[in-house]
């Protein structure tokens, strides 16, 4: 049974950082493209970023990028850094794993697998 676990939520002070980490049983995945979505209360779920599975360059969504760093871990994780949160970035952050065509790489139906979420409040 394929299982994924958000882990690393929490609640943080404006500009601060939290770091997410995704972990996976029943799949490795290194064999999978890895993105992270996030939904704020009373929107829809949104792309964040992605690490591609052949280790290409991570792609992020412009309003994160340059605070926001997905990593791969040598122990099959696949981490998110958040640095200098903003009270908007406040939302449930779910990670997801599957092959995407690019068509399909920022939307929830380009994957098969994705873990319960992690809650991620900024606020002062």
């Amino acid at each position: 049974q394929v299982q994924l676990v958000d882990a690393g939520g929490g609640l943080v002070q404006p500009g601060g950082s939290l770091r997410l980490s995704c972990v996976a049983s029943g799949v490795t995945l290194s064999a999978y493209a890895v993105a992270w979505f996030r939904q704020a209360p009373g929107k829809e779920r949104e792309f964040v970023c992605i690490s591609g599975r052949n280790g290409g360059s991570p792609f992020y969504v412009d309003s994160v990028k340059g605070r926001f760093f997905i990593s791969r871990g040598v122990d099959g994780a696949v981490h998110l850094q958040m640095d200098n949160l903003k009270p908007e970035d406040t939302a449930v952050y779910y990670c997801a794993a599957g092959r995407p065509i690019i068509p399909t790489m920022a939307t929830t139906s380009g994957y098969s697998y994705w873990g319960q979420g992690a809650q991620v409040t900024v606020s002062s």
